[in-house]
């Protein structure tokens, strides 16, 4: 009896063992948006770059796991949902992860459909692009970067003291239909500065080279849109005003509930990471202007914070 609880507990350590052996094989799976500098950012024919990708990387060293990233577009326009696209990716088995996720609740919530299409992804087939994904719960990791709003001035206002959306009161205004920045703009102060916005189509429009032109004065964007124009144009007569929107939200990555186990493993890693400087160091890799997670750590409802200001 004694020999078969032995010969039991050797068959069942080497069965965890081979286990775990496995799970050290399997690739950490971790979807990113291909074109989204200096975050993300996949070119056929050249290195794969971006903090995220930095940080995937060494995401998976610390989990002892080779690192797999199935590149997606998302595409910048009105009809977009990134929350629908996330879902589908990870409930599709396509990643396990999705990096660079804004952490509100909105975009936290049960989905209000049970299927989603999959956004255009690396490998994608004709079907694919056609059939309808059912949707699972999503769960986010704990935040790694703050990503803000921030003013971006036109050559022809360089020296504008911004400390305050009201100081862009005269200013010829720029910003894209449907965007945060749109919302901001139009509904500051009961409307005050409406007369003053042109609205550009997503996706279409230029919005940065049309400010760059001096066809406008001022516009409200995402600080990392910035960085990506910045190190594209070295020479830009735009610039950073150093004023950041007081509602901004943090990023990080988002799993399906039913994977507790790997977020609580990703947290850890992230912890550690932040602790060590590493994740600073990526931004500064990538050129990114890097700030920290702030509080909270996911942003409640951002359309009423707005309004109410």
């Amino acid at each position: 009896m004694r020999s078969r609880r032995v010969a039991w507990s050797v068959a069942a350590f080497l069965s965890t063992m081979a286990s775990v052996a496995l799970a050290a094989d399997d690739p950490l799976k971790v979807c990113l948006d291909e074109d989204r500098p200096p975050l993300s950012v996949h070119h056929r024919g050249k290195p794969d770059a971006g903090f995220d990708v930095l940080l995937a990387q060494a995401i998976a060293e610390r989990l002892g796991r080779p690192l797999k990233i199935q590149w997606f577009e998302s595409k910048l326009d009105e009809d977009s949902s990134p929350p629908l696209e996330a879902n589908a990716l990870l409930s599709d088995g396509r990643c396990s992860l999705v990096g660079g996720y804004a952490l509100t609740q909105d975009s936290l919530v049960a989905p209000g459909m049970k299927t989603a299409r999959l956004p255009d992804f690396a490998g994608a087939t004709r079907d694919d692009r056609r059939r309808r994904v059912p949707l699972g719960v999503l769960a986010p990791s704990q935040p790694y970067i703050y990503s803000p709003m921030t003013v971006v001035l036109g050559p022809k206002a360089p020296r504008r003291k911004i400390g305050d959306i009201g100081d862009l009161a005269g200013l010829r205004l720029v910003v894209e239909s449907g965007s945060l920045g749109d919302a901001i703009l139009m509904t500051f102060d009961k409307g005050r500065l409406i007369d003053n916005i042109t609205h550009l189509v997503p996706g279409r429009d230029d919005l940065l080279g049309a400010l760059e032109r001096g066809e406008h004065d001022a516009t409200l964007i995402d600080l990392a849109r910035f960085d990506a124009h910045r190190a594209a144009h070295p020479d830009t007569a735009i610039r950073a005003s150093g004023y950041y929107y007081p509602i901004g939200a943090n990023r990080g990555y988002v799993g399906l509930a039913s994977d507790g186990a790997l977020i609580e493993a990703v947290n850890k890693a992230l912890t550690e990471l932040t602790a060590s400087g590493r994740i600073a160091e990526f931004g500064k890799q990538a050129g990114l202007t890097y700030l920290p997670p702030r509080e909270p750590a996911i942003l409640g409802d951002v359309w009423t914070k707005i309004i109410q200001r």
